[in-house]
């Protein structure tokens, strides 16, 4: 998807909320087109600023994050939530993911990752904070999910880094996963980006020290 993202921000700290919008709107990959002190306006936002990404607090005086966030998947199924809350309780993400939001991130989370987690939910990912992930893929999946995750780190970037960490080259990932060789190595760049990592031997460590396969 070409452009910037168009972002609506909700959320009742007025404080945080304005110097959120001006440090989002200062990134090339993002526009903010709204502000909302609360569910009922939000929705109201949406219909008139057509925004691609809702980020969406959980706490807000009359009609909560949930409740709005439930509604704005309903009325516009363009347009994605992303839970930006201070709660990282496991009810909270489930009700949440319940709700329909496309990715749920912590208030604490680097400006950077935030960005990173919007462009991913614009364009049809899911993103987890790391604070939360582990729990919630554990009780998923029931399986040994990684002993942490980086804010902006997709589900599909996620599975890359898995196969990246058992020795498999670009070749035999896209064969896996039924993709080319380029969208892996731009799905790579985006990894070695965003964990701040350079190379493969990096990302393998990373993998190994992180629970993604065994040592």
């Amino acid at each position: 998807m070409n452009g910037p993202a168009r972002v609506l921000i909700a959320d009742d700290q007025t404080l945080f909320r304005s110097g959120l919008a001006r440090l989002l709107d200062a990134h090339p990959d993002v526009d903010v087109v709204g502000e909302a002190a609360g569910g009922a306006e939000v929705l109201a936002l949406c219909a008139t600023t057509e925004p691609d990404v809702v980020l969406m607090d959980l706490k807000m005086p009359g009609m909560d994050g949930l409740t709005a966030t439930a509604q704005i998947v309903a009325r516009h199924p363009n347009v994605k939530v992303l839970i930006l809350t201070g709660f990282a309780a496991d009810t909270y993400v489930i009700d949440a993911l319940r709700a329909g939001a496309s990715g749920y991130v912590l208030k604490d989370a680097q400006p950077q990752a935030i960005v990173y987690s919007i462009l991913a939910v614009r364009d049809g990912e899911r993103v987890m904070a790391g604070a939360v992930a582990r729990r919630i893929l554990g009780m998923i999946s029931g399986e040994k999910p990684p002993a942490d995750l980086y804010n902006g780190l997709t589900v599909r970037e996620l599975e890359i880094l898995k196969l990246v960490g058992s020795g498999a080259p670009n070749k035999q990932i896209a064969f896996k996963m039924h993709i080319s060789e380029k969208t892996v190595r731009n799905h790579v760049s985006n990894v070695y980006e965003k964990l701040c990592i350079s190379d493969r031997a990096q990302a393998i460590l990373y993998a190994v020290r992180n629970g993604l396969v065994d040592n």
